[in-house]
């Protein structure tokens, strides 16, 4: 009965709805007191049935139901004042996150948009609308509506301005097919993921090199995208990777539960991000 109340209890407050699945239960508890009362001559669960019989069974179940229904559903309302505290500091640390553009970056973003101004005004153009994408992005409350292929042209959008800082020293390797499954998913997850290799590899290495972006199949329930990029032997892994790794795991873990995951992998030469998303 709740099942099928539920599109019109959908509406209500906490408290009516309370109310209403309360009475509900002595209701049903009343129904099948009397339907036992009224066969249970028949099957020898009682000696006789009369009125005042069920009046006294019929008190004593509801009493006992009621005391039950009032414990469960303050139970249930805790747990419904917890869940709302729960995503609320949720969603105030996804929006922390997702408001967190590095300094640096922005930094160079506005050198290079100066120095292009004059030189090369629609490359300027260019930056200054995929700079723009990146803030929209990080910005933006509409989370149920960005989907996998959003994130990959964010992230395209990203490398295209570091790829202006950087110039030959970053090289982007993308194998991804031409139509992504739409995968609904928080946003800034690759981008992060995609800068880190850049700040904490490539940055690092004189002569650059390659990130790699793979994305495919994984399982019948599974799209992975792998994210690899060669690493500086010399160089220790920054803090700051751990940390933005730790709030993606974090985010993934609100978004998908225990659906989704992100590992990582290191040799001596490269370093390897796998973030696999339930299909």
């Amino acid at each position: 009965m709740l099942c099928h109340l539920n599109r019109f209890m959908s509406k209500l407050s906490s408290g009516a709805l309370g109310v209403i699945a309360f009475f509900l239960l002595q209701l049903v508890t009343f129904f099948y007191t009397a339907v036992v009362d009224f066969f249970g001559a028949t099957f020898q669960i009682t000696t006789y049935w009369s009125p005042n019989w069920l009046w006294e069974n019929g008190v004593r179940n509801i009493s006992i139901s009621s005391i039950v229904s009032f414990i469960v559903l303050r139970y249930f309302y805790i747990q419904h004042l917890r869940l709302l505290t729960v995503q609320a500091e949720s969603r105030a640390r996804i929006d922390a996150l997702q408001a967190r553009i590095r300094p640096h970056f922005l930094f160079n973003s506005m050198n290079i948009i100066a120095s292009l101004t004059h030189t090369d005004p629609e490359k300027a153009e260019r930056i200054v609308v995929d700079l723009s994408d990146l803030f929209r992005a990080s910005l933006s409350a509409e989370q149920d509506s960005h989907t996998l292929e959003d994130e990959l042209k964010l992230t395209r959008s990203y490398l295209r301005i570091e790829n202006e800082r950087l110039g030959d020293r970053l090289k982007i390797e993308w194998v991804v097919p031409r139509i992504v499954p739409e995968l609904f998913m928080p946003s800034l997850i690759i981008q992060p993921l995609v800068e880190n290799t850049i700040y904490h590899g490539i940055e690092t290495m004189p002569e650059g090199g390659t990130v790699r972006i793979i994305a495919g199949t994984c399982g019948p329930q599974h799209y992975c995208i792998e994210i690899s990029n060669p690493v500086n032997a010399n160089a220790h892994e920054h803090s700051g990777n751990q940390m933005a790794r730790a709030n993606i795991m974090q985010r993934l873990e609100l978004a998908y539960g225990g659906n989704a995951s992100l590992t990582t992998f290191a040799d001596d030469r490269e370093y390897h991000v796998t973030l696999r998303l339930p299909v």
